[in-house]
């Protein structure tokens, strides 16, 4: 029963465009006019129009490895669908519902995610350069590697996501919630971080040489051997942070709270601390030469 289920929905997906890749439906503008200007034939627009009964139809459908460039999805329900290795380029997923998507190696170059609930989805590998992910709900997704060169996350929650080695270069993460995530090795540097939370976060090894983190929250997070050089760290909270073997030459750290900080063997050669609050803070075998 569950396998004639799958096929009438497949087959139901197909008439509406999604079981075509390389042959997909032409409008009638482009039927009458299979020529373009430079000779070759024009691509295939997409006819599509998503109606509240086809995006209950989406919902854990198997639309891996299609090619979905600019479609959109604004508002549908795609949660648990497959959508591993899809083209999303340029898509609208706005609103959208993903819990628990699968989306590895998914390509959303460009996509609207903005207010898209993706509680629990997979985008390991996923490419995510220049997305809308503005107040996105990514609590607790898998985003290992993915590459997110300047995206837009701002006021994004990431709360106990894994962005282990993922590329965050230029990205907007302005008041994004990422406490207790996992950020190992991950590559931040010149990203505008300004009231990040952090708080409880694995950034072991975090590349976050010149970010801007006026005002972030690195309450009791672990920062060993991270990469802080020329940071802006004014007024950052570092309260029982783990900054062992940190690399903060140069940052900027005016007005910083340090107190119960572990800076053992931290370089802070060149750093600004002018009324930092280094109550409590263990400083054995930091270089602190300007």
């Amino acid at each position: 029963m569950a396998k004639v289920k799958h096929r009438t929905q497949q087959k139901r997906l197909a008439t509406k465009g999604f079981g075509l890749q390389n042959n997909q439906r032409r409008s009638p503008e482009l039927e009458s006019n299979s020529t373009a200007q430079n000779g070759h034939a024009p691509k295939a627009a997409i006819v599509f129009d998503l109606s509240e009964s086809d995006s209950q139809l989406l919902r854990g459908a198997d639309l891996s490895g299609r090619n979905l460039t600019g479609r959109d999805f604004s508002g549908a329900n795609l949660s648990t669908t497959n959508l591993r290795q899809a083209c999303l380029v340029n898509a609208n997923l706005s609103q959208a519902e993903l819990v628990n998507a699968m989306l590895q190696e998914a390509n959303l170059t460009g996509a609207n995610l903005a207010h898209a609930n993706l509680i629990g989805s997979d985008l390991k590998y996923a490419n995510l350069k220049s997305a809308d992910c503005r107040h996105a709900n990514l609590i607790g997704t898998e985003l290992f590697q993915a590459n997110l060169r300047r995206a837009d996350l701002s006021h994004a929650d990431l709360q106990r996501a894994d962005l282990s080695g993922a590329i965050l270069l230029d990205a907007d993460l302005t008041n994004a919630n990422l406490s207790s995530a996992i950020l190992h090795q991950a590559e931040l540097s010149n990203s505008h971080l300004h009231q990040v939370n952090f708080e409880r976060s694995n950034l072991t090894q975090v590349h976050l040489c010149g970010a801007y983190l006026y005002g972030a929250n690195f309450a009791y997070a672990n920062l060993a051997q991270a990469d802080l050089r020329f940071t802006q760290l004014r007024k950052a909270r570092l309260i029982g942070a783990n900054l062992t073997g940190a690399n903060l030459r140069g940052a900027n750290l005016t007005g910083a709270d340090l107190s119960y900080a572990n800076l053992t063997g931290a370089n802070l050669r060149g750093a600004t601390l002018t009324q930092a609050n280094l109550t409590g803070t263990i400083l054995p075998d930091s270089n602190l030469d300007n």
